[in-house]
């Protein structure tokens, strides 16, 4: 076999090699874009039933909570708005978009309620929200949340 057969033959295998490795790197980050978005559903649905148990499965000991009206929440304080309670008669999270980079992903999502007061009546938000995730051995944790206003349209 020629020098050229023998380096051509070798470029195609490093060229295909290349093209796998990629792929499988891509797959990957599908892969945890997507549990990302599994845990974000979760929290979704934990928030909405009041479940106690599934909020501190998937936040954060030292949790970060930001409303759009500027008021913080740490983990304590976010449990015992939600733990146990129907604050909320429905939650859709339109428009959501996951970035993985490592062991840290962001999701923005537009976060649109209808929510519980204390009095029975009911009011909606329509805010966006900006959460930051942790990657742990047992799954995704929410470990930062802001919301904020979105622009009047």
């Amino acid at each position: 076999m020629s020098l050229l057969k023998r380096f051509g033959a070798a470029a195609r295998f490093v060229a295909v090699a290349a093209l796998l490795a990629g792929s499988a790197a891509a797959h990957a980050a599908d892969s945890d874009a997507e549990r990302v978005a599994h845990a974000v559903e979760r929290l979704r649905v934990a928030m909405l039933d009041g479940n106690g148990t599934a909020l501190r499965t998937l936040i954060e000991d030292d949790l970060t909570y930001g409303h759009s009206s500027g008021q913080l929440q740490d983990r304590a304080a976010f449990l015992k708005t939600l733990d146990g309670t129907h604050a909320f008669q429905s939650i859709a999270l339109p428009g959501q978009t996951v970035t993985v980079n490592g062991d840290s992903a962001w999701v923005r999502h537009t976060f649109d309620s209808v929510n519980n007061l204390p009095d029975g009546k009911t009011s909606t938000a329509h805010i966006g929200v900006l959460q930051v995730w942790q990657r742990h051995p047992d799954g995704w944790r929410l470990f930062a949340r802001q919301a904020y206003l979105l622009p009047k349209e």
